[in-house]
């Protein structure tokens, strides 16, 4: 089977044996809005809070993250099929800097997993991705920190971090924003935070 992604360039590749080669590649807003609007539209993505949009929509979000500086979006492949959607932003340019003490180094996430395929979850599959996209934002990107902010109510998003190894900090509301371009409405979160010494001890 041909890679449809071949011809772009990644910000990060790691080969995992018996796991395959996961490209981290920068998200194509008009390419890549067919496939993330699957995904988001879907219930499982509900605490993502674009389920009611269209597919354009979902396009014209992302071309407007792509102006800017402090918010990036990346599609994850995985041996040429997309297995995830990672946002990384700068936490002093995000709202979510109002609810904590933001850190030189730190370095903010937000990860939406494709849908299991046709054989199910796989044990041990969201881990060895997971190594990836933190090798990638803490290594490749050379931070100290990354700060991750699921809605509380999100149970399965808040397990999963903790059991990959990040320390829950305290639970907060990040506060409303309504601009032109974005709105954000309130949001209950559960602060958790990785720090690079506990995954790569120097």
């Amino acid at each position: 089977m041909s890679d449809p992604y071949a011809s772009r360039t990644p910000v990060h590749t790691q080969v995992i044996d018996g796991f395959g080669t996961v490209r981290v590649l920068p998200l194509a807003p008009g390419a890549d809005a067919a496939v993330v609007h699957r995904w988001v539209r879907e219930d499982r993505a509900a605490f993502w809070g674009m389920t009611g949009l269209t597919e354009q929509q979902v396009a014209g979000i992302y071309a407007h993250m792509a102006t800017l500086d402090t918010h990036h979006a990346h599609l994850v492949v995985r041996d040429g099929e997309p297995v995830a959607l990672l946002q990384t932003y700068e936490p002093e340019a995000d709202r979510v800097s109002e609810c904590y003490e933001v850190r030189p180094g730190d370095i903010g996430v937000h990860l939406l997993l494709a849908p299991a395929g046709p054989g199910g979850a796989r044990p041990g599959w969201t881990a060895r991705l997971v190594a990836v996209i933190t090798g990638y934002v803490l290594l490749g990107l050379d931070r100290r920190r990354v700060v991750v902010d699921p809605d509380v109510r999100n149970e399965k998003a808040v397990a999963r971090f903790l059991k990959l190894g990040f320390a829950a900090g305290p639970v907060v509301v990040l506060p409303e924003i309504d601009l032109p371009d974005v709105y954000l409405p309130e949001k209950k979160a559960q602060l958790a935070f990785l720090d690079r010494e506990i995954l790569f001890p120097a």
